[in-house]
């Protein structure tokens, strides 16, 4: 186990009708005029931002709202935001929604008050030193970013997806955790989301840090719950029970827990995020496509770690039967993708397999001719990992 400092100062406020709280906890870290970010009009015409207001007045707390911000966030909205919180004075931010959402606050939070252009953050011109308080009402549990101080956005004039890290400042001041409010998820989002988490937890678990048995358990345990708990979801949306391990496992998969002591991947997300910039898939979805040709890969090339996933997650053998099982979970339990071919139904095999380049040319203009802690990421790694995925 390697030294680290772990900082997760969220207080996370969970169960039944918990977003009548919202005012308060507010109130409780300083608000006085808040942002209230969300995505489309089901959470509306659910009530929920309702309620949330109605908190937040109750609280005495007067607040603006923006709305409109799509699955993998895009700049657009962030430069709206950073505009309205500048003309409003904002002093805190209230995202209700899932990461894409708390993203776009996180953005936006850490730029109201720096003089250049928010992505500088994101390509490594600028440092994040401050930024305003935020708050979450979490609807979808998959990013796991109302636990963590990451954030993910694209710019699509750029092309690129890239991400911020900033757990000292960026962690959200609350969240708060209805999994009443996940039921009526389509399948599809419910999906995407176990996935996501799981590779969450992945990514910290492909690692060559040695003697680090109690993160080990706790990726294995947490993996294995998740598992269990998304077939109760998948045959049964409305178990609460269910539901509530699933959003508390997204939390955990993606707050530190799983990975203090150990050095992390992320190789299998940096990859994905090339796709989902160029076509624009749902982020789960790709990394149902991605995570097991990347261990398929590993399986062949740097086997251990994979052979031990499939021992005490699947009790196989061989890291080859592990990743087999895994890909008929999300296949067949999840009903995600699990081809290029079945994550891009509108390309012609020839159009995909043309797209493989400039997957790579791109990823490596972000990422550099070389990356990866667990194995080294070359344009010929990238490729054959992307050819596994056809």
């Amino acid at each position: 186990m390697i030294d680290f400092s772990f900082y997760s100062p969220t207080e996370f406020v969970f169960g039944r009708n918990t977003e009548a709280k919202t005012g308060a906890l507010a109130k409780q870290y300083g608000a006085n005029k808040v942002m209230i970010l969300y995505g489309g009009g089901s959470a509306v015409k659910s009530g929920l931002i309702g309620r949330v207001e109605a908190s937040l007045t109750d609280a005495g707390i007067s607040y603006v709202t923006l709305s409109g911000i799509r699955p993998n966030p895009t700049e657009d909205k962030v430069r709206e935001g950073i505009d309205l919180a500048r003309q409003e004075v904002v002093d805190f931010l209230l995202a209700v929604g899932g990461g894409s959402v708390i993203d776009t606050a996180k953005s936006i939070a850490c730029a109201v008050d720096y003089e250049g252009d928010f992505w500088d953050f994101y390509i490594g011109k600028a440092k994040v030193t401050k930024a305003l308080p935020v708050g979450v009402v979490l609807t979808i549990p998959a990013a796991g970013s109302e636990g963590s101080g990451n954030a993910v956005i694209t710019n699509t004039a750029t092309q690129q997806k890239l991400g911020i890290k900033e757990p000292m400042l960026l962690r959200p001041k609350f969240a708060v955790m209805n999994p009443e409010l996940t039921m009526t998820l389509p399948a599809w989002h419910t999906a995407s989301g176990i996935c996501d988490m799981i590779v969450h937890i992945l990514e910290r678990y492909f690692s060559n840090t040695d003697n680090v048995e109690i993160s080990d358990r706790l990726c294995e345990g947490v993996i294995t719950a998740i598992i269990n708990e998304a077939r109760k979801v998948m045959q049964n949306p409305q178990d609460y029970d269910a539901r509530a391990n699933i959003m508390w496992s997204g939390t955990i998969a993606h707050n530190g827990t799983c990975g203090v002591g150990r050095e992390e991947d992320w190789a299998g997300h940096q990859i994905e995020h090339e796709i989902s910039a160029l076509y624009d898939v749902t982020h789960g979805a790709g990394l149902a496509v991605v995570t097991p040709a990347y261990m398929l890969f590993m399986a062949k090339h740097h086997p251990a770690r994979i052979k031990q996933f499939a021992e005490r997650v699947f009790g196989k053998p061989t890291a080859e039967e592990g990743v087999e099982c895994f890909k008929r979970f999300l296949h067949d339990d999840l009903k995600l993708p699990i081809t290029l071919r079945q994550l891009l139904p509108n390309l012609s095999d020839d159009e995909i397999k043309a797209a493989i380049p400039q997957f790579v040319a791109n990823l490596h203009k972000n990422k550099g001719e070389k990356f990866g802690a667990f194995y080294p990421i070359t344009p010929d790694v990238t490729t054959e990992i992307l050819q596994l995925a056809l």
